[in-house]
């Protein structure tokens, strides 16, 4: 197995029974036995039992393996043997007696920058990362969204309103019409022509002096 995903298994397995204070350390530059080290602390001797198990568990789950377990029968101090990485899970007189990150802390890794390259790890591997949950509101609100009409494009919008503020100005040019005054419109040549003709038929026809 990977120490990367390794070292991410067992702070999960230690996180996930409440252990208090994990660190955890690269090892290569101190000793060629183990390239990882973590350390962690359980309040009663069942605790820490139960920080073993849990790792024991997990990394067993996975595939890994499991050297050995020691210090089960008093719990004070529980030692699991990975291989590539020891995990000591201690009650916290033991751990301010024994003082292993001074031996041991040349080069801590941080748990969060253990779980990110982890994960990058996996994917590289081929395995699928979680998908994404998508819920029925969320899931509604974008079908909601799809089905709105579209908004007319600005561009678009803005040409028809020049287009029609031009046609005013020229009609406005065009007319001059001087704003509140009245206009006398002329009648029809058709109209006033009429009623010149009727008068010349009424009126008497002169007489040749002879």
């Amino acid at each position: 197995m990977d120490i990367k995903k390794l070292q991410a298994l067992v702070i999960d397995a230690l996180e996930d029974v409440k252990a208090q204070d994990i660190r955890a350390f690269d090892t290569t530059q101190l000793t060629s036995l183990f390239d990882r080290m973590a350390i962690a602390s359980g309040t009663s001797n069942r605790q820490t039992k139960a920080l073993a198990a849990s790792v024991r568990d997990k990394v067993k789950e996975k595939g890994g393996n499991i050297l050995s377990i020691e210090g089960e029968e008093t719990g004070e101090w529980v030692l699991v043997d990975l291989g590539d990485m020891i995990v000591h899970i201690m009650q916290p007189a033991i751990r301010d007696y024994y003082r292993l990150e001074e031996i041991w802390g040349e080069k801590e890794i941080k748990i969060g920058a253990a779980k990110r390259t982890s994960k990058r790890t996996a994917s590289a591997d081929g395995e699928e990362a979680p998908k994404k949950r998508t819920t029925r509101h969320l899931a509604a609100t974008q079908t909601t969204l799809d089905d709105e009409p579209k908004k007319p494009d600005r561009k678009t919008t803005t040409r028809t309103t020049t287009a029609k503020k031009t046609s005013v100005k020229t009609a406005t040019k065009t007319a001059k019409i001087p704003v509140g005054k009245k206009v006398k419109v002329a009648a029809a040549k058709s109209a006033s022509s009429a009623p010149k003709k009727a008068a010349a038929k009424r009126a008497p026809a002169k007489t040749k002096s002879t």
